[in-house]
């Protein structure tokens, strides 16, 4: 009887031996402990924007404030004829997401037509209302000189709140349908996928216009023209 005692004795002395020299390194929460080490190791970042991720260019990487989308993918070039769209408003819609001061429209254009006769040609902007709240003068002038992304001046800036407008172009005269060009997303129609009007991301409304009418029906919105290969134009605010 006394072996056997001293046998049981010894074997729980061995086990809670072990349990303690398993205590001694491992912390209350039960995370393994570094030897020696006393710093916690620094944690990670898991917000929005932080160095652990990789975010997109933003507007602002440019000194622009917003934009229809990066302009590194706006390598496409969309033209069309006088036919197709002379006197016709074409819209791109931009959300913008935070208040917004707004003195200029970014246009990039990528080919000019040097025989061209331009006239009546502005940018403007429409609320989501379809209410005019800003255009340009006739930027005729400025689509017969430098293939490039420019920014062309609203005659009266104004301070956008945040939600849904539409960048309106019209153009009038005329130009060699592959010539006087435009730089686009090239996606085209396809920018619509999910929408109706009035809310169509690219669309025309209105022919004979020699003018950015004060308000437009956006219900009337269509896709007619920018089905011929009217693509998606390429716009930024400044």
């Amino acid at each position: 009887m006394r072996t056997r005692t001293t046998a049981v004795s010894t074997g729980l002395a061995a086990a809670l031996a072990a349990l303690l020299v398993l205590a001694g390194c491992t912390s209350p929460g039960g995370s393994p402990r570094a030897s020696g080490a006393s710093t916690p190791l620094p944690a990670v970042s898991t917000a929005p924007g932080g160095a652990g991720g990789y975010e997109g260019p933003r507007p602002q990487d440019q000194n622009l404030l917003a934009w229809t989308g990066d302009p590194n993918d706006a390598g496409h070039v969309t033209s069309q004829s006088v036919a197709g769209v002379a006197g016709r408003v074409t819209l791109v819609r931009i959300v913008l997401r935070e208040r917004t001061p707004w003195s200029n429209i970014w246009l990039g254009l990528a080919g000019i037509d040097p025989n061209a006769r331009l006239s009546d040609c502005y940018l403007g902007v429409y609320d989501a209302r379809g209410t005019l709240r800003a255009s340009t003068a006739d930027i005729s002038p400025q689509l017969m000189t430098d293939a490039i992304a420019k920014p062309l001046p609203l005659s009266k800036s104004f301070t956008a709140e945040p939600g849904t407008y539409f960048v309106a172009l019209l153009l009038n005269g005329n130009w060699a349908t592959n010539a006087l060009t435009l730089k686009s997303t090239g996606a085209g129609i396809s920018v619509n996928a999910g929408l109706t009007p009035p809310n169509l991301r690219y669309s025309t409304v209105l022919t004979g216009q020699t003018s950015l009418p004060a308000t437009l029906n956006l219900a009337e919105q269509s896709t007619s023209t920018i089905n011929t290969g009217w693509a998606s134009q390429w716009y930024a605010v400044s």
